[in-house]
């Protein structure tokens, strides 16, 4: 892929930051330049919130199914351009071919999701407690939406954003990853080919200190949506003022393997939620809690299949393992190697860069021996170290994965069923898998968590809330003025007695 040079886009067109910097985008398999991008500044981020402001009113009136209909059209653009853009994801952001496949299918399937919301948006209706008076729930547009996405799922991401706010009727500023800004270009391209209006999606590329930080404070921005660092999070949080806040900020997400699992399952399990997506997930497993009954043959196999796991360009059929996103965080897996060491956990494979060559890749690394208390076993590391603790009942793995400030995603492997429905009751966290690891979120289920991961639901009808806001309404038709609590005394027709005093007949067989 050759390096070209990308605009900012605002009011619809595609144009020169006034900043007059530039910076570049690698890709982190080769450490060769993707493109030049516009270093956009707080100015930028301004001009584009005046253009979304402008555009909102007239945005807004569109009837939701019409708005419906244009999420239709990006979808099916999608689907035709899926081979091209999951290429885009791999070179840009590093994962596998078929991962970068997922990223886009998200996409495609929240669009579709999203347009059907268009004939629903659903509110509520409720009986008033006074006579001739109807009471009903609508949703509305929030107004102009600042969001800030992260390089991990550039694509996906992305669009479990902009398309509930477009639904919902607002209007959006986005800040794409400086790791990944070419994959959020290239989306708004397909939503511009689609039909959407000027001035209703706007891309600011930038630094988070000039472009995030504005987006963050602007009053003019109502409602802001953010993944990312928890660090990150609670920036925002002191800063971000008066407005509807989305937060997604991480996970430290434990598989459990109960002795009467099915092994053979849940090793797969393991190795995928570990190790798949380099570990840059915000559910991957980082934590696995073994039996003490099963730990040593399960252990046996699972380093011996981590060894076996290729490691190379995601564009490469055979890899299954691709690099990390750039060489800081290359730096910072190398970093908690030598702090899981340090704190006495066993090293069991892994552990470094395979290699002098180009590209910032990283062995999948086992730690066995972690005490849930290590840093290890506590922070987000964010790439593709597993720290393995033992367990001895089915009580202490309950107590370990609830352990920690984040409560994103759970698993466990179980054949029984009281086990099973016991964790989903106990595990404090906003996802639990049943026999299956701790990633596979769909887009029509909710997605967020609890504690320190943050408060945001996003995707499936949730998904809605963080992009509206509920509006009541009365209608009083009687004709008279009727007060609410005042009158509860007067319910019944064409009588002065209350309702407790109400006297009802006693139905005998």
């Amino acid at each position: 892929m050759s390096s070209s040079d990308y605009n900012l886009y605002i009011g619809g067109k595609w144009v020169r930051s006034k900043s007059g910097k530039t910076f570049e985008s690698f890709n982190p398999a080769t450490e060769q330049s993707i493109g030049i991008f516009q270093e956009g500044n707080e100015s930028d981020v301004r001009e584009a919130i005046d253009a979304a402001e402008e555009t909102f009113p007239k945005w807004s009136a569109m009837p939701a199914p019409k708005r419906g209909a244009l999420l239709l059209r990006i979808a099916e653009l999608l689907k035709a351009n899926k081979e091209r853009l999951s290429r885009l994801v791999t070179v840009e952001m590093g994962k596998v071919l078929k991962e970068g496949a997922g990223d886009v299918q998200e996409a495609i399937d929240v669009f579709e999701y999203m347009a059907g919301e268009g004939r629903r948006l659903f509110g509520h209706t409720t009986p008033s407690e006074l006579h001739d008076k109807f009471a009903m729930t609508v949703k509305t547009p929030v107004g102009v939406c600042g969001l800030i996405t992260p390089w991990n799922f550039p694509v996906a991401i992305p669009a479990w954003k902009l398309a509930p706010a477009l639904i919902c009727g607002n209007t959006i500023v986005i800040k794409p990853s400086s790791d990944t800004p070419l994959c959020v270009i290239e989306l708004v391209r397909i939503m511009e080919k689609a039909g959407l209006p000027p001035g209703v999606v706007n891309v600011v590329t930038g630094p988070a200190k000039s472009v995030g930080q504005e987006i963050v404070k602007n009053k003019k921005i109502d409602a802001l949506s953010f993944t990312g660092s928890r660090e990150t999070g609670e920036w925002i949080m002191a800063n971000v003022g008066i407005k509807k806040v989305g937060m997604e900020l991480g996970g430290k997400n434990p598989i459990i393997v109960m002795d009467d699992a099915d092994l053979a399952l849940a090793l797969d399990g393991v190795l995928w939620g570990a190790f798949g997506t380099t570990g840059q997930r915000c559910t991957a497993c980082s934590r696995l809690l073994l039996h003490k009954k099963i730990k040593e043959k399960f252990m046996r196999s699972l380093i011996e299949r981590a060894k076996k796991l290729r490691i190379g360009n995601g564009l490469d059929k055979d890899t299954d393992v691709g690099p990390l996103v750039n060489q800081t965080a290359q730096e910072k897996s190398m970093r908690y190697v030598e702090i899981g060491k340090n704190d006495g956990a066993k090293l069991c494979c892994g552990g470094n860069k395979p290699g002098n060559g180009k590209g910032f890749f990283f062995l999948p690394t086992i730690f066995n021996n972690v005490l849930n208390d290590m840093r290890i076993a506590q922070e987000e590391i964010f790439g593709p170290i597993l720290s393995v603790i033992e367990f001895e009942s089915f009580e202490d793995a309950i107590e370990i994965a609830n352990n920690t400030e984040y409560g994103l995603s759970s698993s466990i492997y179980t054949n029984n069923v009281r086990n099973a429905f016991t964790a989903m009751k106990e595990i404090r966290a906003g996802i639990t898998y049943i026999n299956s690891p701790t990633i596979g979120a769909e887009v029509h289920l909710p997605f967020g968590g609890i504690k320190k991961t943050g408060f945001t639901r996003e995707a499936g009808i949730e998904g809605i809330e963080e992009f509206s806001h509920t509006k009541t309404l009365y209608i009083d038709y009687s004709g008279k003025l009727q007060k609410a609590q005042i009158d509860v005394d007067q319910v019944v027709d064409d009588s002065t007695t209350s309702v407790l005093e109400m006297k009802f007949p006693v139905h005998r067989e």
